[in-house]
C-alpha cells in the first residue's frame, strides 16, 4: 500500500474535445511543489496516448502513464491509458478494460466515483474543455465527501458542453479561468494540513 495514501489531496482534471490546450496552460501555472496528486482522465480514447510524451515538456512534475497498481504520490502528473476505465484501491491505481469501448466514454464519472468511494482524503474535480457531459454526473458523489469541484468558464473552453453540463448539475463549487483554476488548486495544496512532500523529479 502506497505510505503517502489519504495524505494529500488528489486533483482529477476531467476534458474532451480541446482540453490537451487546457492541460497545457493548467501546468504553465501550476507550481511543482504543491504536495497533491493531478490525475488527467480525458475522454477521448486517441488523445490519451499522446499526453504523456507532450505534457512532462510543460512541467517538471514526475508524468506518468498509469499503469496497473502504481503508487498514487503527490507532486506527480498521472495521465489515463488509452481504452482503460481507472479506479483506486489502497493507494494504488486500478485499471479495467474500458465499459463503453463505442459511444461516448464515461472514464471520469467512473474515476471520480471511485475517489469518492476508495480516498479519504482531500478531493478536487475539475472539468475542462470537452463534448459530452462525462464527469457529471459524479459531482454530487465528490461534495458529498468534502470534495472541491471545478468548471472551466465555458466562454474560455475551446468546447463549453462538458463544463456547461458540470456547471448546470448545480454542484459546481467554483466556474474560473484556467489561469485561476491553477491558482485555486495551489492554494489548496499549500493549505491542506497534512501536506507531503513527495519527490516531484526521478526516484
Amino acid at each position: 500500500m502506497n505510505p503517502f495514501a489519504k495524505d494529500f489531496p488528489i486533483v482529477c482534471v476531467g476534458g474532451s474535445a480541446g482540453a490537451s490546450r487546457a492541460y497545457v496552460q493548467l501546468l504553465k501555472h501550476l507550481p511543482p511543489e504543491m504536495g497533491v496528486a493531478i490525475v488527467i482522465v480525458n475522454h477521448i480514447r486517441r488523445t490519451s496516448a499522446t499526453l504523456h510524451k507532450v505534457l512532462p515538456r510543460h512541467t517538471t512534475m514526475r508524468v506518468e502513464l498509469i499503469t496497473e497498481s502504481l503508487p498514487i504520490q503527490p507532486n506527480h502528473l498521472f495521465i489515463i491509458p488509452p481504452n482503460r476505465d481507472l479506479y483506486v484501491l489502497d493507494g494504488e491505481f486500478r485499471l479495467k478494460p474500458i465499459s463503453k469501448p463505442k459511444g461516448w466514454p464515461d472514464v471520469i464519472t467512473r474515476f471520480l466515483g471511485s475517489l469518492a468511494q476508495n480516498w479519504g482524503g482531500k478531493l478536487v474535480a475539475v472539468i475542462v474543455s470537452g463534448l459530452d457531459a462525462d464527469g457529471a454526473e459524479a459531482l454530487n458523489s465528490i461534495k458529498e465527501v468534502g470534495g472541491i469541484t471545478i468548471a472551466q468558464t465555458p466562454d474560455t473552453a475551446e468546447w463549453s458542453d462538458m463544463p456547461e453540463s458540470a456547471i448546470n448539475t448545480g454542484h459546481i463549487d467554483f466556474v474560473l479561468s484556467l489561469e485561476d483554476i491553477a491558482k485555486k488548486i495551489a492554494e489548496i495544496g499549500h493549505a491542506f494540513p497534512g501536506k507531503a512532500t513527495g519527490v516531484s523529479g526521478s526516484d
